[in-house]
């Protein structure tokens, strides 16, 4: 079915041609295939924009409430191909395309993936966003449009470098710049404090401040099949005052430019370094830079159509993507007061009933926190509003635990000098929730129970969900076709019927195409593999899969440690039976987080010495993907055979790439720990690899101690061995310090706590016994093909479809909103 009558496919050839035509003076032989993609996306935007106008009709007469989605991350992956998909025009655009032997293929890959995230957070806000559209609900994404993203990782002699990931060097074609809706950022500065004369009201007026303007570029979000386009808002930051000629001529150079240095700084990059004060300073100019732009031009729409802005609940919902947006809270404030003027507790009522909270992490030192000196210093107005909300919150506390310093402490806004943020948004919003039901259960019982004991009725979870549009039907075609044609596509937008695949798993010739399907996706990943690392990998090995961000609580260390460990049993035991394997990671770390970086270098170390020992006859292959992103996601979920989810219990919220690599056929070699928990739950013990401590051992051990690594370490002399080749230089030419921080990390206190911060060692037998299971079970083509095919089916439940419709009925209560088509019936 054609998405729209202006699909036709001779009226789109000629648009592509006028486009490369009027943007780069050439024929359509000519151009090239970057200036095909542009001319391309440019005739799809065309057709796009027409569904957006109307949707923002039919929302505007319908007068929906709408959400805002504050993030700090949005990571959309590329925008033409699932444009195409959503569109239902995929495969009509290739045939045209065909037509003027251009291969669509070829031409997605001239798109750069978007900077705009890094890990799984900013992932997440893209799903939502996607299931937004297709599940015809008013939305609007709010975020930054990063110039260079966080970076483009590129490994240089084993180590990760990070370069500028110049993604908007060619120019974003599905962006449109919407100059006029600019507003003004303040930082800094002054407050004055008087009385009107007319009303006797308070007015707080902010002097000597620095400002840049915010400026806002709209992106189309498609939702499938329905002509809904809701809309990510990004913005951009310009100087107020250009470039001062009279400064340059006098020869202050430095103060004509630094107008616009202070703009560009705040939109560079995503997450700068905040190891030092100027970086965690950038990070509080970011945040609050999009979260005032955001909330000006809410309150500017609002008003277009509605008088009266105490009722701006009603129509309005701002969701905060864990605690980066809190300042949204502040700033309403003082927007309702300093310029609605409303008085304290009107405003505190309709910001009370308007922000809700998303708790991403129970990780203490990632719930952020401010210096009172930076934050009152930058957001001189926004201290002063935060203080009284929590001079008002503490004295209710006092009032309902009275004597109880202890709950003071440990719930205050304002403690121990730093502004606590996480504190803030769950005092202030009307709902928190949590990401998968364990992540949500500890918040409770653990890191928020004072908060939930004084009140649970706002708390609830929300277990994460992602699109199968994406990581189906876009990023495995093979699977998605044989998907439809055995029973049907209503999984599309309805991931439960996936479910329908149950009935094949006793069908041997059904089994056999779903793995040869597999097959097929793993010998697209070995080329990919073969262009990119110039290492040759075995598509009938295992491909072992472990890609996310690297952190230590993620344990890519006791994946790394495990493969020296087998390498050493193979060393040592030629003979024995080993199934091939190809390990494969992906991920960036932090560029100032030093253990993360040193795990990477490790991880290439050992691969080099792998890789090219020819004694083992390929039986081990490492393979580290440079820069791991969507776009290659995408191929890597489709042709893993393992999916490693191997955190240390208790610390992952939920995690995403479980989901992914479950819809595509792929088991969980994980710890029960947040949405694994859930997987195994809805897919069954026997088709998953389940090893490790419990979350509550680990949480027992972290508060009342009883382990002691350094017992393992000598009672293990196996493992001994492995983590004694960190330090013997093995894998680093004789050099016996290069991994002497993570041997550290392992057995002492030397940089961290705690020796073992993560329970490597603890878990580290279990988890070689697991791994021995994995073995033997796809050692059974029989029962291995059950598993895979099992877990594709039972993944119903991990749509991010699923995830907002729950948004929808406990937290946002919106309503849909019907577009029509366009075309003449």
């Amino acid at each position: 079915m054609a998405y729209s009558k202006r699909f036709e496919k001779e009226a789109f050839k000629e648009m592509v041609k006028d486009n490369v035509k009027i943007l780069y003076r050439k024929t359509i032989e000519e151009a090239t295939s970057q200036q095909i993609f542009q001319a391309v996306s440019y005739a799809v935007k065309d057709i796009i924009i027409d569904d957006w106008l109307a949707t923002q009709e039919e929302c505007r007469k319908k007068d929906a409430k709408m959400v805002y989605y504050m993030s700090m991350e949005f990571l959309m992956g590329r925008a033409l191909g699932n444009n195409l998909i959503n569109m239902m025009s995929y495969k009509e655009v290739r045939e045209a395309l065909e037509d003027m032997n251009i291969d669509l293929n070829v031409i997605e890959d001239q798109e750069p993936d978007p900077a705009l995230g890094n890990g799984g957070l900013g992932r997440l806000a893209a799903c939502f966003l996607d299931s937004l559209s297709t599940l015809n609900y008013h939305a609007y994404g709010c975020g930054i449009r990063y110039r260079y993203g966080m970076f483009k990782q590129k490994i240089e002699n084993g180590y990760q470098v990070e370069t500028p990931d110049e993604w908007l060097k060619e120019g974003n074609p599905f962006e449109i710049r919407r100059e006029e809706y600019a507003k003004e950022v303040r930082f800094g500065g002054d407050i004055r404090f008087e009385k009107d004369p007319e009303t006797g009201k308070d007015i707080f007026i902010q002097e000597n401040y620095e400002s840049v303007r915010a400026i806002p570029y709209d992106m189309p979000i498609v939702g499938y099949g329905n002509h809904v386009v809701n809309t990510l808002r990004i913005w951009d930051a310009e100087a107020i005052t250009n470039f001062s000629l009279a400064s340059f001529d006098r020869g202050d150079y430095h103060k004509a430019v630094e107008q616009e240095n202070l703009a560009k700084m705040i939109v560079d990059v995503l997450y700068p370094n905040d190891n030092h004060y100027a970086g965690k300073e950038l990070r509080l100019k970011q945040q609050y830079f999009f979260i005032s732009a955001s909330l000006q031009a809410m309150i500017a729409k609002y008003k277009k159509h509605h008088d009266d802005i105490r009722k701006l609940p009603e129509k309005v919902v701002i969701q905060m993507n864990d605690t980066h947006p809190t300042v949204a809270i502040p700033e309403l404030m003082r927007l309702l007061i300093d310029v609605e003027g409303l008085d304290w507790d009107e405003a505190w009522d309709v910001t009370t009933k308007t922000c809700a909270y998303t708790n991403h992490t129970i990780m203490a030192e990632a719930l952020e926190k401010w210096p009172v000196d930076l934050f009152s210093r930058l957001l001189p107005r926004i201290y002063q509003i935060v203080q009284e909300i929590d001079r008002r919150f503490v004295s209710e506390v006092r009032a309902k635990y009275p004597g109880n310093e202890e709950k003071v402490k440990k719930m205050a806004i304002l403690w121990d000098s730093q502004v606590h943020m996480a504190r803030m948004a769950i005092i202030s919003g009307f709902s928190v929730n949590g990401v998968a039901k364990l992540h949500t259960e500890i918040l409770k019982h653990q890191e928020l129970k004072d908060f939930y004991e004084m009140m649970p009725q706002k708390f609830n979870n929300k277990t994460n969900g992602i699109t199968q549009r994406r990581f189906l039907l876009h990023g495995n075609p093979l699977l998605a076709d044989w998907i439809t044609g055995r029973i049907g596509d209503g999984w599309i937008t309805d991931l439960s019927k996936i479910g329908n695949l149950k009935v094949l798993v006793n069908d041997e010739q059904a089994r056999r195409e779903f793995m040869q399907i597999k097959y097929q996706n793993k010998v697209r990943l070995a080329a990919y593999i073969k262009e990119h690392n110039d290492i040759e990998v075995d598509s009938e090995s295992i491909f072992d899969v472990q890609v996310k961000r690297l952190h230590e609580y993620k344990r890519q260390l006791l994946n790394i440690l495990h493969i020296m460990y087998l390498y050493n049993q193979i060393k040592e035991h030629p003979e024995m039976s080993f199934y091939p394997r190809t390990f494969i990671f992906g991920a960036k770390a932090a560029a100032g987080y030093q253990r993360a970086k040193e795990t990477i270098k490790l991880i290439n170390s050992v691969a080099e010495v792998v890789n090219n020992d020819r004694s083992i006859n390929g039986k081990l292959k490492i393979v580290f993907i440079e820069d791991y992103r969507v776009s290659n996601a995408e191929l890597i979920f489709a042709a893993a055979d393992v999916s490693e989810q191997i955190s240390t219990a208790s610390k992952e919220a939920s995690g995403t790439s479980n989901m992914k690599f479950m819809l595509n056929g792929v088991p969980t070699l994980g710890t029960m720990d947040g949405a694994n928990v859930e997987i195994v739950e809805e897919v069954g013990e026997k088709n998953a690899f389940i090893f490790g401590l419990s979350s509550e051992e680990v949480i027992n051990y972290e508060n009342n101690g009883g382990y002691n690594p350094v017992d393992i370490y000598f009672n293990d002399w196996e493992l001994k061995r492995v983590i004694d080749q960190l330090t013997d230089g093995t894998y680093s030419d004789g050099d016996h310090n290069m991994y002497r921080n993570l041997y550290n990390s392992l057995l002492n206190t030397q940089c961290t706590n705690r020796a073992d911060t993560y329970f490597i060692l603890k878990d580290f037998r279990s988890y070689a016994e697991a791994q021995k299971k994995v073995e033997e079970a796809y050692r059974d083509d029989h029962r291995w093909s059950k598993i895979a095919l099992m877990n594709t089916a039972c993944s119903g439940k991990f749509t991010s479809d699923r995830t907002i419709e729950e948004y929808v009925e406990d937290i946002w209560k919106l309503e849909k909103v019907a577009v029509p088509s366009g075309q003449p019936d």
